[in-house]
């Protein structure tokens, strides 16, 4: 044997190890990390607002036919998080006039919802309380669907899309349902 092929030999062997080491280190139960295990969610940090609503940014949004209540959205509060979460200022005005303010999330990946606070007598106060709840899509005050359905989410993922929130806020194309599109995922 010549001395250029046994160092083509002793190439190609060095190689083969250096590949199947590097196959090993992708490896999920080398490493320990599995590509297709579910995700745990894991919740930023979340600050109440420093501000009441702006009064220029309220946006008005439909909810349904059923509801006696009137609802807006403060444009300026919206928050799309890296956590997955869109959190917002909502404003649910009764018949009588009386307001409610709240500061609220949305997760589009589980349809949930959670209340962080409510603005009250001048000031923000954190609900102590706070938990995911279902968002409700049967109930004639399902606010919180038609926020997720019509603007915050497409489909089951967050819009990370400040823009296309507010343009689907519009009142001229806000329905409260989830958007129409085409069979490329274009909506209308």
């Amino acid at each position: 044997m010549t001395t250029s092929t046994q160092m083509i030999r002793l190439s190609s062997l060095g190689l083969a190890r250096t590949l199947a080491l590097a196959g090993c280190a992708g490896d999920p139960l080398e490493s320990g990390v599995d590509p297709f295990a579910p995700m745990v969610f894991k919740e930023g940090t979340t600050s109440m607002p420093l501000n009441p609503p702006n009064k220029a940014t309220i946006q008005p949004f439909y909810v349904s036919q059923q509801t006696i209540f009137k609802f807006a959205i403060d444009t300026d509060s919206i928050l799309i998080g890296n956590d997955g979460i869109t959190r917002y200022t909502v404003i649910l005005t009764s018949p009588n006039g009386n307001n409610q303010i709240q500061y609220e999330g949305i997760r589009c990946d589980s349809f949930q919802w959670r209340l962080y606070g409510t603005f009250e007598n001048g000031a923000w106060r954190e609900n102590p309380l706070a938990s995911w709840r279902t968002i409700q899509d049967n109930t004639a005050n399902r606010y919180q669907a038609s926020l997720a359905q019509g603007a915050l989410c497409n489909f089951n993922n967050q819009e990370k899309n400040i823009n296309s929130i507010l343009k689907s806020l519009n009142p001229k194309g806000f329905t409260g349902q989830t958007k129409p599109s085409n069979s490329f995922g274009v909506t209308y």
